[in-house]
Order: C-alpha cells, then structure tokens, then sequence
C-alpha cells in the first residue's frame, strides 16, 4: 500500500510541476542563430555547429518556447512556405493540390524538457500560426524515430523512408484546413 500511495503521490507532484512549468511558458518569434544552439545539441551533436544551418533560414519564420527559469528558448521550430514534394505510393498521389503548405524543419526540444508538453504546446502554435497564414497542409521530414509522436499529434506518414547522414527519416504531413483540392492525396484503384 505504502508504494502504492507513494507512486500516486510521486504522479500528482509530477503534473504539478508539469502544470506550473506549462502555465510559465511563451512561445515567440526569434532569430534563425536563437535556434542554432538547441539545433545542434538536440538533433546534431556530434556535427559541427554550422551542419544546423540552412541556407534558407534567412527565409523562415523561428519561433523558440521559453520557460521563467531560463533566458533561452527550451525549444525551437523553423516554418517555411514552400511545396510539399508529390510522391507516389501504391498508385496514390500525395501532394497539397493548389493550396499553400508550410514545412518545418530543426524541431527541437531541451532534452531536460522533453516529454512536459512544450513539444506539443509548440507544434500546436506553429500549426495555427500556418493556418492563420494561409497554409493547408504543414508537413516536416521526420526521424523515423520520431513519427509515432508525429502521429499522436496529427500528422501522417506519406512517401517512403530516406537517410539524412545515417538517420532514417519519413516525411509526414497535416491538413490544416479544408480546401478545394485533395489535400489528403488520391487513389486511381
């Protein structure tokens, strides 16, 4: 009984603290080299710094979540309007018809500040942040690793899987309004 009520405690104190720590946060707009540090620790550590950046960062839109404990963002996403590829899987076309899509690249989060929501509560403002710009469809090139958190939120599987360096990746994609076209794809079988 006694690790019974222990662990229960253990779990209210864990979504307090989940609570308070989610109820300090702010997501803003930031400069592509605010991104550049938790890039490279999160997803490229062992590369050197400039492997974590893009040529097109000039271009995109940065937006870092901020904690009250610390100066620098705990973590960080990077939106760019552009096409989302076609590709063909089974006979069926996935591509964004006429609408406008938005990728993100270099998703990142802290990893003392993973799995407390603010991957998600990030995702989400980015998502409405497309949204409200005009996209119908946000998609990402994704760790393989990583797509079934992909998946939880949203997002779908589309296209087969590639390697970036030694990583496996999938591309995956969200419709985030309705539009004229097929967002989702078509099947000719």
């Amino acid at each position: 009984m006694v690790d019974t009520a222990t662990g229960e405690a253990n779990a209210r104190a864990a979504t307090a603290e989940r609570t308070q720590l989610l109820s300090t946060l702010h997501i803003k707009q930031i400069t592509a080299n605010l991104t550049e540090e938790l890039r490279h620790l999160v997803l490229w550590p062992d590369k050197p710094l400039d492997y974590v950046r893009l040529d097109d960062d000039k271009y995109g839109h940065h937006f870092g979540a901020f904690v009250s404990s610390r100066d620098s963002p705990v973590a960080v996403i990077s939106i760019f309007f552009e096409p989302v590829p076609s590709s063909v899987i089974n006979g069926c076309t996935a591509s964004t018809g006429n609408g406008t899509s938005a990728r993100f690249r270099k998703f990142a989060c802290h990893p003392q500040f993973q799995g407390r929501g603010i991957g998600t509560r990030l995702l989400r403002y980015a998502t409405s942040y497309c949204s409200s710009a005009g996209a119908t469809v946000l998609w990402c090139d994704a760790r393989l690793s990583s797509s079934e958190w992909y998946e939880k939120r949203g997002l779908i599987q589309f296209g087969g899987t590639f390697f970036k360096d030694k990583v496996e990746y999938t591309r995956m994609k969200m419709v985030l309004q309705d539009s004229d076209s097929e967002a989702e794809g078509s099947c000719d079988h």
